[in-house]
């Protein structure tokens, strides 16, 4: 496939390059056949070497000048021959080279050749991103901005194109193909040894399920984490091993619930799992009164089906509600209209979500609802990144973005895989600990958005704290989140869980001494992730924090302090 570019030039430029060759070797012919007349009445022939030389100069330009004598009228009418075939056979050839260059299959052909070796030549570990809509560009940004190598597979030209125009930290090498093609996932790096995994967030369910299912055949080691709008499409995915799957009408609907029963919980969700080093979430908590639900589709029942749970009243407009499969006592309308809200009972109200796939409704609902019911809380789906401005002038409480809430859930996912495993843990506690833990992060991030990171105590991943380990030296987690440049201070990092095989222990204690193979969920600064992360690679540093001694790096200096001591 590599080669298939060449030897589609080869095919396309047989006919010229054949012409190219008979019209060369008949102007030679002709060249050497008409002989020519010295001044004195001698007769001269070209040779072979003579007549190609003077083909080479003058048959691609029609170049002049008479060589190696001054030619006769007879090798004249000749040589016009001999040059203008050469000349129109290189026309020919250059029109149908500009005519390959342009055919789009060729096009293809060579970016699909340069892709597959910008992929071959990647030296890090990297993810393969299906689908560079919203959801994938957020994730292709915040990839690498972390340092994450990525590759990019989308069917839209527009797309890849602005990939190219953008400001990334790293270059993201991408092709626009269908990710349902096997092959394709293979050129995108699906069998390379440093691929981590796969990320598939088209617009379409059925293209997603294609890639996972692909992947757990190929690569069932890979980790794969796949969008999906459908129940159905979810479950199908479930059902053979696909790692995550991220419905964000489901997600948003749960944070929803959870916003309303549980506002601290939701507080720390959106701050766990939102994107580092933007302001914190301080979001303006839904009421628990009548809500209006202005759509029904995959989002509005997703929504329907928690407030239920919850039992929060509700009432549905829906402009087909037979075609939705809405309940009888839905109210028929698409809600932009007042008279539809009015009759929704929009004047005792405690909210309103507009939830429709047009954002230009959408916010036709909410402006209607504020200008009946100025006190009403608005929420809105905004389903193109392109409105955001509009959203944004629109003062909504609650926006509804479901790019960045897949987004942010997939980064979560992959930069810490036990986030879930604790916010799941953490719902079951009262709210004084979790306004208590939402507080303890909000001191170590700074009115941030903090990091979040998994740090498994190994010799890989921590070489020094695992050396020492061995030594059977007692370190806990106070040790290892002092600050070696600040006497008496932590660094600015909360653990959030510690996981062992025996045990499973939310925020545990700083005194808790660690144990190789632990693996801990922490929160912080980046400026905290970085201090740990040298702490934990290099050994004086952390002897250092433990003992209070400083010692030399270097043999030679290693040498002299020994001197020192033993004077």
């Amino acid at each position: 496939m590599g080669n298939a570019a060449f030897y589609m030039v080869l095919r396309r430029m047989r006919g010229p390059i054949l012409l190219l060759i008979i019209s060369y070797a008949i102007s030679i012919v002709i060249l050497i056949a008409i002989p020519g007349e010295h001044a004195d009445g001698e007769k001269w022939r070209m040779n072979f070497i003579d007549a190609l030389y003077f083909l080479t100069y003058t048959a691609p330009t029609i170049g002049f000048g008479e060589y190696p004598y001054e030619f006769n009228y007879a090798q004249r009418l000749g040589y016009m021959a001999a040059i203008y075939m050469p000349v129109l056979a290189w026309a020919y050839s250059i029109v149908t080279l500009i005519g390959l260059v342009q055919d789009p299959v060729f096009r293809r052909t060579v970016e699909a050749g340069r892709f597959r070796r910008r992929v071959k030549r990647l030296a890090d570990p990297f993810w393969i991103v299906c689908g560079c809509g919203d959801t994938g560009s957020i994730l292709v940004r915040s990839l690498t901005e972390r340092g994450w190598e990525a590759t990019v597979l989308d069917l839209r030209h527009e797309p890849v194109a602005e990939l190219w125009t953008r400001d990334l930290r790293l270059f993201v090498p991408a092709w626009q193909a269908d990710a349902n093609s096997t092959e394709n996932l293979r050129a995108a790096g699906l069998d390379h040894p440093l691929c981590a995994g796969v990320l598939a967030v088209t617009n379409d369910d059925h293209t997603n399920l294609q890639v996972a299912i692909s992947v757990k055949l190929l690569r069932p080691e890979l980790r794969v984490i796949c969008r999906a709008e459908n129940r159905s499409t979810a479950d199908n995915m479930a059902s053979f091993g696909t790692d995550y799957v991220v419905n964000p009408f489901e997600s948003f609907a749960d944070r929803l619930a959870l916003a309303i029963r549980k506002p601290e919980m939701h507080r720390i969700y959106e701050w766990l799992s939102g994107m580092p080093n933007t302001p914190l979430f301080e979001p303006v908590h839904p009421p628990s009164g009548h809500w209006l639900i202005c759509g029904y589709g995959r989002f509005g029942k997703a929504v329907c089906r928690r407030l239920d749970k919850i039992e929060v009243p509700y009432t549905i407009i829906e402009r087909t509600p037979e075609q939705a499969g809405a309940p009888p006592e839905t109210v028929v309308g698409k809600g932009t209209e007042a008279v539809t809200l009015r009759q929704a009972g929009i004047e005792h109200a405690s909210a309103v979500l507009a939830g429709t796939d047009d954002d230009a409704d959408n916010l036709s609902i909410v402006m209607t609802a504020r200008d009946i019911n100025p006190d009403i809380y608005l929420a809105a789906r905004e389903n193109q990144m392109a409105h955001r401005s509009l959203f944004k002038a629109a003062h909504l409480h609650l926006p509804v973005e479901p790019s960045y809430i897949i987004s942010t859930r997939m980064l979560s996912l992959i930069t810490a895989p036990l986030l879930p495993e604790f916010l799941r843990i953490a719902r079951g506690y009262d709210r004084s600990w979790q306004a208590a833990l939402a507080r303890r992060i909000r001191e170590v991030s700074g009115g941030l958005v903090p990091e979040i990171w998994t740090l498994e105590i190994s010799e890989q991943g921590t070489p020094a704290l695992a050396e020492l380990l061995a030594e059977e030296a007692e370190i806990t987690i106070e040790n290892i989140f002092s600050n070696p440049h600040t006497e008496a201070a932590q660094i600015n990092a909360v653990t959030l869980l510690l996981v062992r095989p025996e045990a499973i222990v939310p925020i545990p204690d700083s005194q808790v001494p660690l144990e190789h193979g632990d693996r801990l969920l922490l929160c912080g600064t980046p400026q905290a992730r970085a201090q740990l992360h040298w702490t934990m690679h290099h050994r004086n540093t952390l002897r250092f924090l433990l003992t209070g001694e400083q010692r030399p790096d270097g043999t030679i200096w290693r040498w002299l302090e020994q001197r020192r001591r033993q004077t």
